[in-house]
């Protein structure tokens, strides 16, 4: 079945975009990092954003056509990109200074803190199978916290930690929101991707402001490949996740899941490029956490 093939594609270039965003924050000014990654997406994005407004009939078929969005749309859309501004920003921070082979498991539990807020927020009511799968994420995550130890990670009391979970969160709110936006409010992905690409540059620039200003000597910031290919991984992981969706017979309840195994090419990476310690307990704990995932993810 192709979808299951531009899934598993698609959990590839992710694992590969958590290393790449290792690879761009190690030793570096995360505000400049974070800025020029935004920055290279809204310049991929504005070009079709441009032929889309002037000839629409030109765009070719398998681009992604960015349809008109009115004023109310775009404030949505706007608040969009602040709330994804503020889940990175908290991450790559976080990246910085945690191994990947920690921080990226701890962001693949994103599925379970959505549940939580739909059954809060939204009514919504999780199965006993999903309920079982929060009880296995939340044992798997303080397994992480035992092995974690051993490296003088405590995750109770570091803050590099609290981030991670605090971007995940928001990672958990975004993840609403788009239902909202791609439901309710009558935008289709492509817009919704392209605007918020090109709004995020706005959103993050005070804080690529405040880093040249008072930080820049104390911070410096040196260019690395690895910050287009972060953004560069990214669109092509959703650029695969939808083009999965769309297939006929296509089943979220598969795909979802299987995109979470992307933290295990986070952790193969994290151990080959960043020669991270501890690899066999950690391999045990995201081997649970992916099965609390599955459950979590299969509401069928």
């Amino acid at each position: 079945m192709r979808w299951i093939l531009l899934s598993v594609l698609s959990a590839i270039f992710l694992g590969v975009y958590d290393a790449a965003k290792k690879t761009a924050v190690r030793d570096n000014a995360v505000p400049a990092v974070l800025f020029y990654c935004v920055l290279v997406g809204g310049v991929l994005w504005l070009p079709l954003i441009l032929a889309a407004a002037g000839a629409p009939q030109r765009v070719p078929p398998w681009l992604a056509n960015v349809a008109a969005a009115s004023p109310w749309q775009h404030l949505l859309l706007l608040a969009k990109s602040a709330l994804v501004a503020a889940s990175w920003t908290c991450a790559y921070f976080s990246l910085k200074h945690l191994p990947i082979s920690v921080a990226a498991p701890i962001r693949a539990t994103s599925p379970m803190w959505t549940i939580a807020m739909a059954t809060l927020f939204m009514q919504e009511r999780p199965t006993p199978r999903q309920w079982l799968g929060i009880v296995i994420i939340l044992s798997a995550f303080y397994a992480f916290s035992v092995v974690g130890r051993r490296e003088g990670i405590h995750f109770h009391r570091d803050r590099w930690v609290a981030l991670m979970v605090g971007a995940t969160l928001l990672g958990a709110c975004s993840a609403l929101y788009d239902k909202f936006l791609l439901q309710r409010a009558g935008l289709d992905p492509a817009t919704v991707q392209a605007w918020f690409s090109v709004y995020l540059v706005v959103v993050l620039f005070p804080l690529y402001l405040f880093w040249w200003r008072f930080q820049r000597q104390r911070i410096p910031f040196s260019w690395r490949w690895a910050i287009p290919a972060v953004t560069l991984c990214l669109l092509v992981a959703d650029y695969l996740y939808f083009a999965a969706i769309a297939q006929p017979n296509a089943l979220i309840a598969v795909i979802s899941p299987v995109r979470r195994t992307a933290v295990v090419i986070s952790f193969l990476l994290g151990v080959r490029l960043f020669g991270e310690v501890n690899f066999r307990p950690k391999a045990v704990c995201i081997a649970i956490l992916l099965v609390g995932v599955f459950l979590v993810s299969w509401s069928s």
